[in-house]
């Protein structure tokens, strides 16, 4: 059975309902599939926009929303949606994809507050860059990199991750082996089975997100100030 994540929400919804006909049910569903987009968020086209938000949200949303009254039925399930280290911490050049991994994560979080009651959980996977297809398959905007935006962070970021191909520090085959125990609750990382919500996986990912969260933190001791100092409330 093919699925492709950029069909209308109706014909997901039936490819679907005919895998859940095959095997019964689904235990565990697992939302893996996107793409990026590469170029200066000021240059993509609304097609471009609108594409690349099909593929990585709408497609996970729709396929969610089959899989979940059989789940809600069975009062269990595992969601696993795939983000990434860039829908934490998003470099230039590579914006309309990290906002798409943003929405995954905003996504998953709202599910699992509201799923939880039903005994259906929710694990949003982050990894960093593992030497699999996905630098090789990365696409730019029609424009490319303008001339105006030459020698600038976007562009240097751009030509960094295509040249970073095959020469990503990750290996996938270990990574896997992590992601299907917390998955399968085997292993030494099963035993974080349940216990998180989020799972970073590869030491740049954690590098970079425990600097965005350093300056996360900064922010809001600011915020914190301001607000102690003059309140907004009524």
């Amino acid at each position: 059975m093919t699925l492709d994540l950029e069909e209308p929400q109706e014909s997901i919804f039936t490819k679907v309902r005919d895998a859940e006909k095959i095997y019964g049910h689904i235990d565990y569903l697992v939302n893996n599939a996107a793409y990026s987009l590469l170029g200066p968020l000021e240059h993509f086209t609304e097609a471009e926009i609108e594409k690349q938000y099909r593929a990585n949200v709408f497609g996970l949303l729709f396929v969610i929303q089959a899989a979940l009254p059989t789940m809600r039925q069975r009062r269990a399930g595992l969601i696993v949606n795939f983000s990434s280290v860039a829908g934490q911490d998003t470099n230039p050049g590579i914006g309309a994809y990290g906002s798409t991994k943003a929405a995954v994560e905003a996504i998953s979080e709202a599910l699992s507050k509201e799923l939880s009651e039903f005994g259906i959980s929710v694990l949003i996977i982050e990894p960093g860059a593992f030497r699999t297809n996905f630098l090789g398959a990365l696409q730019t905007t029609a424009d490319g990199i303008p001339e105006h935006y030459h020698g600038t962070a976007a562009e240097k970021a751009t030509n960094a991750m295509k040249a970073a191909n095959g020469k990503q520090p990750g290996d996938p085959e270990k990574a896997t082996d992590k992601i299907y125990e917390i998955i399968s609750g085997e292993g030494e990382t099963g035993e974080l089975k349940g216990k998180v919500l989020r799972f970073p996986i590869g030491q740049d990912a954690l590098a970079r997100i425990d600097k965005k969260m350093k300056k996360f933190s900064e922010d809001m001791a600011a915020g914190k100030e301001s607000e102690d100092s003059f309140s907004t409330a009524f």
